[in-house]
């Protein structure tokens, strides 16, 4: 794993309880916080250095949990080394041309890179897709995202616009991600607002719409509003609802409501770790040979419509993709 931050953690002990993975080694710039992340998870060597990393240690695999400006770097790096499998944090890029940089770098090496989207393989989107496809909400017609957060913390890297802070590319890739995830398909156009900090650059407050032509999703993502996450799927004849859409906790229950027929079904799901489920479905896809959950096609998509949305509110109109 390349950096040892606040993710990593999550990643760390979700490590511990995923079957066929084993944590071996870290990195961090600080030597002192790999120190204790390697003692904390149990990595048998630790590093300030990645590029040592991946040429003294058997790795099959690593993860990127790093900020978008270094994937580029970091994916040639690792491919250069014969590291063949990544897991790479979201965003995947700073751009849409990196984006399809990476995709080109991995697709020419036969690797395997994945994006960090843990929440699609919770139970309870499993299940939110399940229900779309099998028709429990009639025909899918709109879905509404609000996600959340305040840090108005000028040193917290979350607010420091080159390296791919701001709240698109932190949580409204999210309200766009799960969109394309349930309508299963791309949107044909977009158009947003965005509200930019002053002080810091970063895009604080963004609202936006997309087209996928049966329907549309709208969301708003802020690093500057009180904290709160909601996903709401409308359908013609049903809709769903789900609590705690991102960031589901791994020691509780996780809800979600079903209306259908004038009825309203609380669905309770049993206390699981995404980040667990994540590692082990990657484990399972590097042993088996079989193509990653989300394959980079999917990550390269995801950019182009975090730019569109981005181009659409410095222009104030609808942006096709």
């Amino acid at each position: 794993i390349v950096g040892c931050g606040g993710i990593s953690s999550l990643h760390g002990k979700a490590s511990q309880a995923a079957a066929d993975v084993r944590l071996v080694s870290c990195c961090d710039l600080r030597t002192e916080r790999a120190e204790e992340f390697a003692k904390r998870y149990g990595c048998d060597s630790q590093y300030d250095n990645y590029r040592r990393m991946i040429h003294e240690q058997d790795l099959d695999g690593i993860l990127l949990a790093t900020w978008p400006n270094q994937h580029r770097e970091q994916v040639e790096r690792c491919l250069d080394a014969g590291v063949r499998h990544i897991l790479c944090e979201k965003a995947l890029a700073l751009t849409g041309d990196e984006a399809r940089e990476i995709r080109d770098l991995v697709e020419t090496a036969g690797a395997l890179l994945m994006e960090g989207f843990m929440y699609r393989h919770h139970p309870q989107w499993q299940r939110a897709r399940q229900i779309i496809a099998e028709g429990g909400v009639g025909e899918l017609r709109t879905i509404q995202t609000a996600f959340a957060y305040y840090n108005d913390d000028g040193q917290n890297i979350r607010n420091i616009a080159d390296i791919g802070g701001g709240g698109m590319m932190d949580i409204g890739c999210y309200a766009i991600s799960l969109a394309r995830f349930l309508f299963d398909a791309e949107p044909d156009r977009v158009v947003g607002i965005v509200e930019y900090d002053e002080t810091f650059g970063t895009d604080r407050l963004a609202s936006a719409m997309l087209d996928f032509g049966r329907g549309t999703s709208t969301f708003t993502c802020s690093t500057q509003l009180s904290p709160y996450q909601r996903v709401n799927i409308f359908g013609t004849t049903g809709r769903v609802e789900i609590e705690i859409p991102f960031n589901a906790p791994p020691d509780r229950p996780c809800l979600m409501w079903h209306e259908t027929g004038g009825e309203i079904e609380q669905i309770e799901f049993p206390v699981c770790d995404q980040y667990t489920i994540q590692g082990e479905l990657m484990s399972r896809a590097i042993l088996d040979d079989t193509p990653v959950p989300t394959p980079i096609t999917d990550a390269v998509a995801n950019m182009q419509v975090i730019e569109a949305v981005f181009e659409s509110g410095r222009s104030g109109g609808w942006v096709a993709l």
